[in-house]
C-alpha cells in the first residue's frame, strides 16, 4: 500500500510516495531528483548509494524510505556551498588526484563526512575502516585515504 511519507532531506521536509518496501535510494533518485547517491549493487555491498541518516553513513539501497520518516537524511547534494564550489572533502579528493571515473565518489565523500564529524583528525587506519564499505574500481584507495587523512592536518601556506 502506497502512502505519503514526510522525509527531512538536506534540511527540507519533502513529501514522497512510498510503500513499506520502497528503498530510500529510489525515492531520492526517482522522486526528488537527487542523483548523487548512485545505484550500484542494490545489495548494500558497493557503497555507491551512501547517504547520512541522523549523521551516520547508511546504504540508501537498503534503507526503507518509510522507516526514515522523522530522521535527518543528508545527501552529497547538500555539501557544496555553491554551484561552482566544492565542499572541503570534495576539494581534498580533487587535489590528491583521488577521482577517476567518479562513480564511487559521492558515497566516499559521505562516508568521509560521517567519519570527520566524529574524528576530525583521523589516522590512516580510521580512514581505511570508514571506507571499508566503499568500493572503488579505478583509483584504488591510496589517494582517497591520503586526501582524507590530510584533511586533519594543518595545510601549508
Amino acid at each position: 500500500m502506497t502512502t505519503t511519507v514526510r522525509l527531512d532531506v538536506n534540511g527540507e521536509v519533502r513529501e514522497v510516495r512510498a510503500d513499506g518496501a520502497t528503498p530510500l535510494l529510489d525515492v531520492l533518485r526517482d522522486q526528488l531528483g537527487l542523483v548523487g547517491a548512485k545505484r550500484g549493487c542494490s545489495y548494500g555491498v558497493c557503497g555507491t548509494c551512501t547517504v547520512l541518516i541522523d549523521g551516520m553513513a547508511a546504504r540508501a539501497c537498503l534503507a526503507v524510505a518509510a522507516d526514515c520518516e522523522g530522521r535527518a537524511i543528508e545527501t552529497v547534494e547538500a555539501l557544496a556551498p555553491g554551484p561552482d564550489r566544492l565542499h572541503p572533502i570534495q576539494a581534498a579528493l580533487a587535489r590528491a588526484g583521488a577521482v577517476q571515473c567518479g562513480f564511487c565518489i559521492p558515497g566516499v565523500v559521505m562516508a568521509a563526512r560521517a567519519l570527520l564529524a566524529v574524528n576530525p583528525a583521523p589516522d590512516e587506519d580510521a580512514v581505511r575502516e570508514a571506507l571499508s564499505g566503499q568500493m572503488c574500481r579505478c583509483s584504488g584507495y591510496g589517494a582517497l585515504v591520503e586526501a582524507i587523512v590530510g584533511m586533519g592536518r594543518p595545510q601549508d601556506g
